[in-house]
Parts: C-alpha cells; structure tokens; sequence
C-alpha cells in the first residue's frame, strides 16, 4: 500500500514538472527509410528462404524413412533432421525479435 502510494506521487510530481519520459525518435538509415523497417525486412525475406529449405528438408526426411527400415536411421537423415530443428528455431527466434 504504501509502495502504490509512492509510485503515485513521484508519478504525479515527474508530471508536474513535465520529466515524463520522451520517445526517442527512429533511427534512419541514408535514404531516409527506417532502420527498424529494413530489418524487418531483411529478416523477413531470410525466414521465407528459411522455410523453403525446411520444407525441402522435411519432404527429403519423409521420403527416406519411408526408404529405409522401421529401427534404422542412416547418419544423413540425423543431420537433416538436426538440419531442421536449427532452421525452424532459427526462424522462431526471428519472429520473436520485434
């Protein structure tokens, strides 16, 4: 209680004296667009590769199980399987970025 009452009167003084924090403005790259909006982008078209690969791999990884034996797995179709794991966090963590 007396925490709420606190944060609300240095609230009420750092308004009254006009000390709210202020926004800082967006970084701008030479022609002008906006940094985080290039990112963005980028990050955008990378995640789209991404998933073009990890949907090849995965159809690669289907038609080899279906190719080899039920308890058998050879060493190419681990690390395609690794291979995807690391593509789809990959991706995960971009869409998390913003």
């Amino acid at each position: 209680m007396i925490g709420r009452a606190r944060l609300l009167l240095l609230l009420a003084v750092s308004l009254v004296r006009g000390q709210w924090p202020r926004e800082e403005p967006e970084p701008k790259l030479p022609g002008g667009k906006s940094q985080k909006e290039e990112l963005l982008k980028a990050d955008y078209e990378q995640s789209l590769r991404d998933a073009e690969r990890l949907a090849k791999l995965s159809e690669e990884f289907r038609a080899e199980l279906e190719r080899q034996g039920r308890h058998v797995l050879s060493v190419s179709t681990l690390r395609k399987i690794e291979e995807i794991e690391r593509l789809a966090r990959r991706i995960r963590s971009r869409l998390r970025r913003f």
